[in-house]
C-alpha cells in the first residue's frame, strides 16, 4: 500500500522536520503564511495536505517531498546523529552532553565504518569562530582522535573541557586558532599535550545553520 495520503506519516515526517530544524508551529504558519489552524491539522494528523503545500513544505526544510510522505526506514534511522549538546568556540570550558536533537548524515559518510556526532556552538559563548561559524550553528563531526594543520577541530582540554577551534601544529607543539581577531590563540606545547592532556575528539566535516541566521 502507498504510503502516500497517510496522514499519521505525514504527520510524524513534520514533527521531525521541525524539531531538527528548530521550528514550532508559529515559526512555519508565519514563514509559510500558513493559517495556524491548518498547519495544526496537518501536525497532528487529522488532515493531509494539498500536493502544492506539500511542495511548500518540503521547500521550506530544503528535502524532498518524498521525505515529507514517506515512512522513514530504519536505514534512514540509522542515518541520524545525536546532536550531543553546546560546544563553547571561546575558551575551554565543559562540553553539555544533553541530548536534545538529531541531524542527518548521509549513507555515504558512513561507508567505511565512520563514525560522526554533532554539537551545536553555543549561543553565548560561541562567536570566537565568526565569521565563518555562527552561535547555534550545528557542527558535522567526523570521529578521530588525529588531525591535519589547519582542519576545524573539537579538542579536548583536561579531560572535561572541550573548544572548538582551526589546529595549527608545529613542532613544538600546536596552535588553537580563533577565526575571530578579537580572541587570541590558545597555545600549547607538547609537554602540555600530553600532562593536560589536549585531545583531538573529531574534525568538522559540515555545519548547518538555520534559517533564522
Amino acid at each position: 500500500m502507498s504510503d502516500l495520503g497517510n496522514k499519521e506519516i505525514f504527520s510524524k515526517n513534520l514533527q521531525y522536520y521541525m524539531k531538527i530544524n528548530n521550528k514550532d508551529r508559529n515559526d512555519v504558519s508565519r514563514d509559510l503564511e500558513i493559517p495556524y489552524s491548518t498547519l495544526t491539522d496537518w501536525y497532528n494528523g487529522n488532515i493531509y495536505p494539498r500536493i502544492d503545500k506539500i511542495q511548500l513544505l518540503a521547500d521550506y526544510f530544503e528535502i524532498k517531498k518524498s521525505d515529507l510522505v514517506e515512512e522513514r526506514n530504519r536505514s534512514q534511522r540509522k542515518n541520524n546523529i545525536p546532536v550531543l549538546g553546546n560546544i563553547p568556540a571561546g575558551i575551554p570550558m565543559e562540553m553539555i552532553e544533553d541530548i536534545g536533537e538529531f541531524e542527518s548524515i548521509s549513507e555515504d559518510m558512513l561507508k567505511g565504518g565512520k563514525e560522526y556526532f554533532a554539537l551545536k556552538i553555543d549561543e553565548e559563548n560561541g562567536h570566537s569562530m565568526e565569521p565563518e561559524y555562527k552561535p547555534g550553528d550545528v557542527l558535522i563531526v567526523l570521529k578521530q582522535d588525529t588531525c591535519e594543520s589547519g582542519d576545524d577541530c573539537i579538542i579536548a582540554v583536561n579531560g572535561d573541557d572541550a573548544t572548538f577551534k582551526r589546529v595549527f601544529k608545529n613542532e613544538n607543539g600546536i596552535i588553537l586558532q580563533p577565526l575571530n581577531p578579537s580572541y587570541p590563540p590558545i597555545i600549547y606545547s607538547n609537554d602540555d599535550i600530553i600532562s593536560k592532556p589536549v585531545k583531538i575528539l573529531g574534525v568538522v566535516v559540515e555545519f548547518r545553520r538555520t534559517k533564522k541566521r
